[in-house]
């Protein structure tokens, strides 16, 4: 029987990241907690078959609109269960990653079957079961996790929105060939050393001003859009 578990979201460039499982030993909401190498066994035979796992939203494998992207990395550290995932460009991923990015969305949750697990008594008492060899067969994003303590390494934008990019992209550029066209003017046409003379320190002050807003704004607009030179 496939039981899922719970975890919190990071989402970048079309990509997330986070703890799909973490190994607190604070119970869920099922009474487990999971040992650390749990998932070792499954993970390397997944990379031995050059498998990927999907990238679900709630755990809703019978609806192939729920595909909204691929599990590409899984590794176990010291503090759960790590995995990156990219979202696939269809309406729906590009609609999770959104909410994933405004921390809408922002748990984890696995699919799983238990293969070894035991009782345990906890350091106050408390009595939990022990997952200790599990089976992973998915990732998903969703509202409500079992364990809390999952969590959004990182969300990335993944695509632009392309007109209104483009639009921002353009003009920046414009600012910004301005200015150096301007700055080529003055190194080809230099100004007579008598001329200066007659000229107020005010005036290179403005033009250095001006230059230096354009600058600005271009910068702003190129970082608005994600625009890595």
């Amino acid at each position: 029987m496939i039981k899922t578990k719970t975890f919190e979201v990071k989402a970048d460039h079309g990509t997330i990241s986070g703890y799909a499982s973490t190994w607190t030993r604070e119970p869920d909401s099922y009474g487990d907690i999971v040992a650390k190498g749990a998932f070792a066994e499954h993970i390397a035979q997944i990379k031995e078959e050059g498998r990927v796992l999907p990238f679900l939203f709630n755990h809703k494998a019978d609806d192939l609109n729920a595909y909204i992207g691929t599990v590409i990395e899984l590794k176990e550290d010291d503090h759960g269960l790590y995995f990156e995932g990219t979202f696939d460009d269809t309406p729906e991923g590009q609609r999770a990653r959104e909410l994933a990015l405004d921390g809408r969305l922002c748990k984890f949750s696995f699919a799983y079957d238990v293969l070894e697990a035991g009782e345990v008594t906890l350091e106050d008492g408390r009595k939990a079961n022990e997952l200790r060899k599990l089976n992973i067969h998915e990732v998903s994003l969703v509202m409500y996790p079992a364990n809390s303590d999952t969590s959004v390494v990182s969300v990335k934008s993944g695509r632009r929105n392309s007109a209104k990019d483009a639009d921002a992209i353009r003009e920046a550029i414009s600012l910004l060939q301005g200015v150096l066209g301007e700055l080529d003017d003055i190194e080809e046409d230099p100004i007579e050393s008598d001329a200066k003379s007659e000229e107020p320190d005010t005036v290179n002050d403005e033009e250095q001003k001006r230059k230096s807003e354009l600058l600005e704004h271009a910068n702003k607009l190129l970082k608005e859009v994600n625009y890595d030179s």
